[in-house]
């Protein structure tokens, strides 16, 4: 059994952000094996998560992600409990990858909670549109799968991870928070493309018809 030192509890610390105390105790459970000590860590921590819905994460960083040919960017706030995990390089390399996929896949909200009621009842209202007769006899059976799908594509906790697509973006959300010992939640983002909402003008679409032309 390796002696559970001041400095090794000092890398584990570093390593994945938990407290002293609790990689001391990590360290001690595994006999002083640093990598036992972290999937210890780990595993208490996906246990620690949903306890951890209540706690203020004022902390955080921006992650920014600019596409190719700078034409699409985003920003994301991703939050933390202290500025501690907030320095970490993996909290702010995730920030940045949740920027690149809010970026690529386009997300309207955060969660379900931010997607305003009268959006809903115009989904709602699309959806029993699109029922047959019958279908519509069962419409209060068939609307919540509907919604559950609707929130899946546009709600950014709720898509498929870009870099993992079997995780969505919640799961490496509660991964990371599991590996630091802290709330890691996104805030909010902000995603721009150029020219997006500005309708062209008539001169405008003639150019670009022209410069078509002279391309093709």
């Amino acid at each position: 059994m390796a002696e559970v030192t001041a400095a090794l509890v000092k890398e584990l610390r570093e390593k994945t952000g938990a407290g002293m105390m609790d990689c001391k105790a990590a360290l001690s459970e595994a006999g002083g094996v640093l990598e036992t000590a972290i999937e210890i860590l780990r595993k208490k921590g996906l246990k620690n998560v949903g306890k951890r819905a209540d706690k203020t994460a004022a902390e955080g960083c921006l992650g920014v992600y600019i596409h190719p040919g700078d034409q699409v960017g985003a920003i994301v706030e991703l939050n933390c409990e202290t500025d501690f995990v907030a320095r970490g390089e993996e909290f702010k390399e995730l920030a940045k990858a949740i920027a690149m996929h809010v970026a690529a896949m386009e997300p309207r909200y955060v969660r379900e909670s931010d997607v305003p009621a009268e959006v809903i009842e115009k989904e709602k209202e699309i959806f029993t549109a699109q029922l047959s007769e019958s279908q519509r006899a069962n419409v209060e059976k068939i609307l919540p799968g509907k919604m559950k799908k609707f929130y899946e594509e546009n709600c950014l906790i709720h898509q498929p991870f870009i870099k993992e697509e079997s995780k969505t973006i919640v799961d490496v959300l509660n991964e990371l928070s599991a590996k630091v010992g802290e709330k890691v939640e996104v805030r909010r983002f902000i995603r721009y493309k150029v020219g997006e909402g500005v309708e062209k003008s008539v001169s405008n679409l003639v150019a670009d018809v022209a410069a078509l032309t002279v391309n093709s």
